[in-house]
């Protein structure tokens, strides 16, 4: 756990400090062209350091241990910081397409494209290793914040790449055609990379929103425990009330566990354990509350019947007998 946190701590800091030289480049450059595609690109980077700044704050302190204030711990910072970074690209991409408009209105020369398109081909280059490390342990981790960091960054590789490619037609219609300008290839470029801003955002918060309102766990997560439950039927005769939901990379698990009303205390703690432990051992992260109940089998209710692993024959029968 400890190392973990300290390779999240790690690539998080890279992940600040590399933004913050591409803040500083794309800005100069994009003030030096005048290019409204590369000034867009230089808010795009100053959100993703944000972002990162934002991702350094919730993995520090999701961290912390559970205390008396947060019982279940601090996970849900990370969706929080999450639906925050989504929030800022929401509106980094509003103020692009309102620029870009004004420039489709009104054209204006572009100046020194060579060095637009080799900060943009650098920062590509930056972005492809950073989000590579960052989804790298961002999944080993199963860091959100750290997750959406490197989608921001990805993000970016492809909106560099764009804006590149916008200002390389520019120049290459300006070398082959004299007196003719293409410089609307620019804000084009920018309205497309603030569309692609837009999608990525949307993205993020649905994921955010999703594990804020304790949605349940994935199908192949639930069906392993079901599946789990299922494997102990001899001593166990069903299950109910089953309910997960996430934070942050742990998961937490609860059901009650219907078992025969003659077994002991021990048996059943001896039981929950061994459920619990082979749980845990396929979902990491696992928090498992289980609740044993003795199966009475003259009073079954729906919800009983749904979840029992007996057959109705079999059911019957302990019935019939009172056990």
């Amino acid at each position: 756990m400890i190392l973990e946190q300290k390779q999240k701590t790690t690539v998080i800091i890279f992940s600040v400090v590399s933004n913050s030289i591409l803040v500083i480049l794309k800005l100069l450059v994009g003030c030096l062209t005048g290019s409204i595609s590369i000034l867009s690109e230089s808010i795009h980077s100053g959100i993703d350091l944000l972002a990162a700044l934002i991702a350094f704050f919730a993995v520090r302190n999701s961290g912390k241990p559970a205390d008396e204030k947060h019982p279940f711990g601090h996970d849900k910072i990370e969706n929080i910081s999450g639906f925050v970074e989504a929030m800022l690209i929401f509106m980094a991409a509003g103020w692009i397409i309102y620029e870009a408009v004004k420039k489709l209105i009104k054209p204006e020369p572009l100046e020194a494209l060579g060095w637009g398109m080799a900060v943009m081909l650098f920062s590509s280059v930056i972005n492809i290793i950073v989000s590579k490390l960052l989804f790298r342990v961002g999944r080993k981790t199963e860091s959100m914040a750290i997750q959406a960091d490197a989608c921001h960054l990805q993000m970016d590789v492809w909106t560099s790449a764009g804006v590149m490619t916008g200002l390389g037609l520019i120049w290459l219609s300006e070398t082959l055609w004299k007196g003719m300008h293409f410089y609307w290839i620019d804000p084009i470029t920018a309205i497309i990379v603030a569309v692609l801003i837009i999608k990525a955002a949307y993205d993020l918060t649905h994921q955010a929103i999703h594990d804020l309102l304790d949605s349940s766990l994935t199908v192949d997560e639930i069906e392993y425990i079901r599946d789990n439950i299922m494997a102990y039927c001899p001593q166990i005769h069903g299950f109910h009330r089953l309910r997960t939901r996430k934070a942050g990379s742990n998961r937490f698990i609860e059901f009650h566990l219907k078992v025969k009303r003659d077994m002991t205390v021990e048996e059943s703690h001896h039981l929950t354990t061994i459920i619990t432990e082979k749980i845990q051992k396929q979902i990491p992260g696992a928090n498992v509350n289980i609740h044993i109940e003795p199966c009475r089998h003259e009073y079954c209710s729906d919800i009983c019947i749904k979840g029992c692993l007996l057959t109705p024959e079999k059911r019957e029968k302990k019935h019939l007998q009172g056990v």
